[in-house]
């Protein structure tokens, strides 16, 4: 199992006001699967998946990662995780400004400790742009690229240590509706090359890409279900197994 959470609760402490945020919330993910995490604002789905991301701790319960309880792990254990494990996808792109397409991709492998050799990471680089169709623009500045083009390269950067998990907050948040499917056809390409996907969104329509939906609401899961009918990018639908 990639991802196991059990009774996960998170709270914030703001001088004495504490707001639950999450509480109670229990799954599991397998390797290979594409989950929808949805909910309206203020659901817990952004809480969540910083936490299944890494980027903070909860408050109680338990969290396995590829079957290690993460519970002590230090913070130099969970950087790790974030740089080798995780890929980020994020509504605002997080693109350096000023900064090619290449160096942005090549980010996540500069804090890399394995040192590897230059030409295996120009490779690298090169391959995961290949996987989005964007090689044509490797030179460019990622100021000189269209919100599609810079969501390519968000996803390229995720790729490009090959993580065991790509994690995915509105990802189609600030994209018109061609673009946005133009993703979505990227993500179920790659769910279908075997990347386990776990993508967080607001949008019904959004949602039905994946296998799996698990719904929010007031910081517990609400609903957990297969997708039998799931939307493919072309517009059409496809029966699931």
């Amino acid at each position: 199992m990639l991802i196991s959470v059990k009774n996960l609760c998170k709270e914030y402490d703001n001088e004495g006001i504490v707001t639950r945020a999450l509480c109670g919330v229990t799954f599991d993910i397998a390797d290979g699967e594409f989950v929808s995490i949805m909910g309206p604002s203020g659901s817990g789905k952004s809480t969540l998946m910083q936490l299944l991301g890494f980027l903070d701790r909860p408050t109680d319960g338990e969290y396995f990662f590829q079957g290690k309880d993460t519970k002590n792990f230090s913070d130099d254990d969970l950087a790790f995780l974030r740089n080798q494990k995780i890929g980020f996808v994020f509504q605002s792109f997080n693109l350096l400004p000023r900064t090619t397409v290449f160096e942005n991709v090549e980010l996540p492998l500069l804090y890399d400790e394995r040192k590897e050799s230059r030409g295996l990471l120009n490779r690298k680089v090169h391959d995961a742009l290949r996987s989005v169709n964007l090689e044509n623009r490797i030179s460019n500045f990622s100021n000189q690229l269209s919100g599609g083009e810079q969501q390519r390269v968000a996803i390229a950067r995720a790729l490009v240590n090959d993580p065991a998990l790509i994690l995915a907050d509105e990802p189609t948040g600030n994209l018109d509706s061609k673009n946005g499917l133009q993703i979505m056809r990227i993500l179920q390409r790659l769910n279908n090359d075997g990347h386990t996907i776990v993508m967080v969104t607001h949008e019904t329509y959004t949602s039905e890409h994946a296998k799996r939906i698990i719904q929010m609401l007031d910081g517990k899961v609400e609903n957990d279900y297969l997708v039998k009918k799931r939307r493919i990018a072309d517009g059409e639908e496809e029966l699931l197994k």
